[in-house]
């Protein structure tokens, strides 16, 4: 059983920037997903297990940027130019990985997931 803690969420502008972190020990690819009230919880991006690989939602494409270090042990989502529909809670999880080069973009692929960080973005 892996623990994995969510930190950085917050309440920020349009525009602005925040940086979610999430830490996990082990030998896991990583992923960032995201629920509203209304909608599904729904991909963000994940990061293999080397950080080689890396892949992103369409909507977070060329804003948001996933990483890792695998020294401390902790992923990080950094997030940019902020709009009010990234309002929402985001949760880390982590799978199992084939290789090192894994990624993963279903929900149904993780098996362990945090508690959920609430990032908020006003217009």
């Amino acid at each position: 059983q892996v623990q994995l803690v969510e930190s950085g969420g917050g309440l920020v502008q349009a525009g602005g920037s925040l940086r979610l972190s999430c830490a996990a020990s082990g030998w896991y690819a990583m992923g960032w997903f995201r629920q509203t009230p209304r909608k599904e919880r729904e991909f963000v991006a994940a990061i293999s297990w080397s950080g080689g690989s890396t892949y992103y939602a369409d909507s977070v494409k060329g804003r948001f940027t996933i990483s890792r270090d695998n020294a401390k042990p902790t992923v990080y989502l950094q997030m940019n130019n902020l709009k009010p529909e990234d309002t929402a809670v985001y949760y880390c999880a982590a799978s199992p990985p084939i290789n090192t080069e894994t990624l993963r973009t279903s929900q149904n692929e993780y098996r362990y997931w945090g508690q959920g960080t609430q990032v908020t973005v006003s217009s």
